[in-house]
């Protein structure tokens, strides 16, 4: 009885402390609920390292504007990308996904900052790398996680997995190393014939840089004057091979000789950014191909069959990630000159990984394609035809 008296007296002695503490978490809960957009700066300039210039008198600025919004917005899409391939890797742990996968984490501020500088009107193609461009460009989430478990809703209807992802203005997704270089700049010569005041982004890796239908690429180009910009994201390793040891001339922005190239830290979505702005503006002004090399890194290994350690050491892949992660850098500056406070990050944080969770959920339970439907979409505007199937006697309908 005596202890139960004394412990009813303490806590009556603690109840003002107690609740003045209370008062004081909730008062500066609805402190930081209570701010609103005028605490904020509206933009900020930063300073943002000089590209190296091949055949060129003069490059991108090396200082930056970005504005509020545009860093809510850039963040925001590059933690979806993150967040959407770190769920891709657990989906194929689980084996929901199959077949080659390519994820993009640790690159993001490539296409979050070549899509930003372009027009929804241009054109993009890239390598199988390919699902951050794909989102980039306007794919959904939810659309982009079906195709690779090979759903119906997915953006390919189930049937172009994760090296196949399309949408309006943008073509994939190429599974052949390299092959997409001269498809771009096909897309480039469409856009020159039709007098359309367009350019192609014609992405590729360093592992493809040594293609020779790049060089013959490089030529018509160059030979035609296409509004082509050829980007090559170097992330260091073609599969498991450095780029040291792959190629004798690392300097790749040069690889184009007589067309003009700009190296690029592509960790940085700014730099990345104001690159692609130079280079699309060279090549709407008639001036005719431009190479960028976009300096970057990749922290899962090539694909999902690659564990990324047995040619580079965990160290190395943390020290990246430590100095040069593209998020972190962006908030960093965004908290440092007051255009977003930590809270106001972390609900995006949240709502990006509802957004993700509900994807997967949709993800994993849209039915699979009939396969009545597997001879479909195989010419674009066609009328129907058979398709044989495994023997002579299986036959499927194609329909456009």
């Amino acid at each position: 009885m005596r202890k139960m008296l004394l412990a009813a007296l303490s806590r009556v002695l603690q109840g003002p402390a107690a609740t003045a503490a209370a008062a004081g978490r909730t008062a500066s809960r609805v402190m930081v609920a209570s701010r609103n957009y005028t605490d904020f700066a509206n933009e900020a300039t930063f300073e943002i390292k000089k590209c190296d210039l091949h055949r060129l008198e003069e490059g991108p600025s090396t200082t930056a504007v970005l504005t509020r919004e545009e860093g809510l917005h850039y963040y925001k899409t590059m933690q979806t990308i993150r967040r959407m391939e770190l769920k891709s890797d657990q989906l194929y742990k689980q084996k929901i996904i199959r077949g080659f996968c390519h994820l993009y984490d640790g690159q993001e501020a490539c296409c979050v900052g070549l899509e930003v500088a372009i027009k929804p009107t241009d054109h993009v193609i890239t390598a199988y790398r390919v699902h951050g461009f794909a989102y980039a460009r306007g794919v959904p989430v939810r659309t982009i996680l079906a195709e690779l478990t090979g759903r119906k809703g997915g953006c390919a209807k189930g049937k172009g997995g994760s090296m196949h992802m399309y949408t309006k203005n943008f073509y994939g997704g190429n599974g052949i190393v390299g092959a997409q270089v001269p498809l771009g700049a096909g897309i480039a010569l469409a856009c020159k014939y039709f007098g359309k005041n367009e350019v192609c982004l014609t992405l590729y890796g360093d592992g493809a840089a040594n293609q020779g239908q790049i060089f013959e690429t490089y030529n018509m180009a160059a030979l035609w004057k296409l509004p082509c910009v050829f980007i090559c994201e170097n992330n260091r390793y073609g599969m498991g091979t450095s780029v040291e040891r792959a190629a004798a001339s690392t300097d790749y922005y040069k690889r184009g000789d007589f067309i003009p190239g700009l190296r690029v830290d592509g960790m940085d979505v700014l730099s990345v950014r104001e690159a692609t702005k130079f280079a699309t503006e060279y090549c709407r002004a008639g001036k005719g191909p431009i190479l960028m090399e976009l300096q970057t890194y990749r922290y899962h290994g090539h694909s999902m069959s690659d564990p990324g350690i047995s040619y580079r050491t965990r160290e190395e892949i943390q020290e990246v990630r430590s100095k040069s992660d593209p998020i972190t850098l962006l908030k960093d500056r965004m908290i440092n000159n007051n255009l977003a406070s930590i809270e106001e990050l972390k609900e995006i944080d949240v709502a990006v990984r509802k957004e993700i969770e509900e994807a997967a959920q949709f993800a994993t339970t849209d039915p699979e394609p009939p396969l009545e439907e597997l001879g479909h979409h195989i010419y674009f505007n066609e009328p129907p035809f058979e398709v044989r199937g495994p023997n002579q006697w299986i036959k499927y309908k194609s329909v456009s």
